[in-house]
């Protein structure tokens, strides 16, 4: 009966072995190392010795083993912007689905980046740790034979952009726990490197891929190349109606893929990323270098005109998000104020405060007293704001309208963990059910990071396709670690494994989980 046994495991596990996509292996070693990205010596975040971190390269369906060593003297996590976890979210890398990897320990993180391809990127989620870096980028390819809608580029380049500062993350972090705000960024990285310290390195006449993602702390930025145009063919997973543009907003937390030929003279070109929507705007260069030129750029500061536009997508097919029935509407209103003498952020009056345990750590172990399915209204209330782990319920399944309404001055970012979404809709004002009326119900941009303009509304749709807890937050990191985030629980009651994997056999055990087993190796 026991051999009978083996060997019917046995055979299911090479039919699995045989049905399973290719996998890809990386090993990291996070540790600190001294950096100097704007000319002062900093404490940064290192994996494998490098600032930003090493890219990810995979195709649409590779399973991804990432076993992360935390060299650090504190706990650690890295998540994943834009990868959506199917029916995975114990692999998310947050704290509300994670629990940290202890200081000289390891995790292995096991994604599949199913029915995937674009431009993403990883960041450390925990404490203030995006702020030193631990960062680098995600490029999820095509299967092989899949038509891609323009040729295949000369060389494809990972650009990472965003503002930041001199001082140390946990001085900043510091400033924060003091319940203060914190200054303006002293500046703006291209890859890691202050101002022409980045090249990219183009043959003439041929074009190039640029996977540009906006990884800093708060500021939108334009990008924009001397003398050349960008033609625009991907945003966070969603091949788009070829645009071409000579400047782009990147708003925090975005990402976007254009093609650029190398169609001018032969010299030496700028690539410039300033802050938007600043009262002081900060900029910084990189270098396009021509090959076969050893002449200079003579232009100095070429890039006074900011204007750039968003992108539109291709049409859709069968699957059409314009002739579905919504099930609910959800508006999501962000503040500001201060909380027992410190500044926070918060979602519908609700700033967000971490439990001890992950929460879906919680729930897959009915741990009671964590936290409360609900605590997250799907309307504003008006109640002054107040402090909770809050949880706002879902049905899986269900076809979801959500509208962010921003009364503040500032331009914002909002993302949403484990799905993309259509942006339908944007506008001034405040958002009322008449405002459906203007919505783009044919070729809206699907994507997992949208931007609210100042005292505006974005309307999106989402279908909401993927069991799991899934965490809803600004952009904005220091707003995101003052409470402007919650957790989305898109619940399944069959409790089915066609609808969600269960919990890893290695998934770490931390706060009242401690103690409890996962599943039998």
């Amino acid at each position: 009966m026991l051999a009978s046994t083996c060997l019917c495991y046995i055979l299911l596990y090479i039919g699995f072995v045989n049905a399973e996509d290719p996998y890809r292996f990386f090993t990291w070693n996070v540790t600190y190392g001294d950096i100097y990205p704007l000319g002062v010596k900093q404490q940064g975040i290192l994996i494998n010795g490098q600032f930003p971190g090493p890219d990810i390269y995979s195709v649409t369906n590779n399973n991804l083993i990432i076993n992360v060593y935390n060299s650090l003297p504190e706990p650690f996590l890295i998540s994943w912007n834009g990868v959506q976890q199917r029916r995975n979210s114990y692999e998310d890398g947050v704290y509300g689905t994670t629990c940290p990897i202890p200081p000289g320990k390891n995790f292995t993180y096991i994604l599949q980046v199913k029915d995937q391809i674009g431009s993403f990127y990883y960041y450390p989620s925990l404490a203030f740790h995006k702020a030193a870096g631990g960062f680098g980028g995600i490029r999820i390819l095509s299967r092989p034979l899949i038509p891609v809608p323009f040729p295949e580029p000369a060389d494809d380049f990972t650009v990472l952009i965003g503002d930041w500062y001199k001082a140390n993350h946990t001085a900043l972090k510091a400033i924060l726990d003091r319940g203060h705000k914190l200054p303006l960024p002293d500046g703006i990285l291209v890859n890691g490197r202050g101002p022409n310290q980045t090249y990219f390195t183009f043959q003439p006449g041929k074009t190039y891929r640029l996977r540009i993602s906006n990884v800093g702390l708060q500021h939108s930025l334009n990008f924009r190349i001397q003398g050349h145009k960008m033609k625009l063919v991907e945003v966070e997973g969603t091949h788009t109606l070829q645009t071409t543009y000579s400047s782009l907003d990147v708003h925090v937390g975005q990402s976007y893929s254009v093609l650029v030929t190398a169609d001018q003279t032969a010299q030496d070109y700028y690539i410039a990323v300033s802050t938007r929507f600043t009262t002081k705007i900060l900029t910084t260069t990189a270098i396009l270098h021509y090959s076969n030129s050893a002449k200079k750029s003579v232009r100095s500061n070429p890039w006074t005109n900011l204007t750039a536009s968003g992108p539109r997508p291709n049409p859709q097919g069968s699957y059409h998000y314009g002739m579905i029935n919504l099930t609910r509407t959800i508006k999501l209103e962000s503040s500001a104020a201060q909380v027992n003498g410190k500044q926070r952020y918060a979602v519908n009056s609700v700033s967000f405060v971490p439990a001890d345990t992950p929460l879906k750590i919680a729930d897959y172990f009915k741990i009671g007293g964590v936290f409360r399915v609900g605590s997250m209204p799907d309307y504003p209330t008006g109640k002054k704001m107040y402090l909770d782990t809050s949880v706002m319920g879902a049905d899986f399944r269900a076809f979801v309208e959500i509208v962010f309404q921003n009364h503040e001055n500032i331009v914002q970012s909002w993302h949403i963990n484990g799905y993309s979404f259509w942006v339908v809709g944007m506008d001034g004002g405040v958002w009322t059910p008449a405002s459906r009326k203007q919505y783009n119900l044919r070729d809206a941009v699907s994507r997992c990071t949208t931007q609210v303009y100042p005292k505006s509304w974005t309307a999106i749709y989402i279908a909401l396709d993927n069991v799991g807890m899934w965490n809803i937050r600004t952009e904005f990191w220091a707003r995101q670690y003052l409470g402007q985030q919650f957790y989305m629980r898109v619940y399944s009651p069959v409790e089915s494994p066609r609808d969600e994997y269960p919990i890893p056999k290695n998934a770490l055990l931390c706060g009242r989980a401690i103690g409890r087993r996962t599943r039998p190796l």
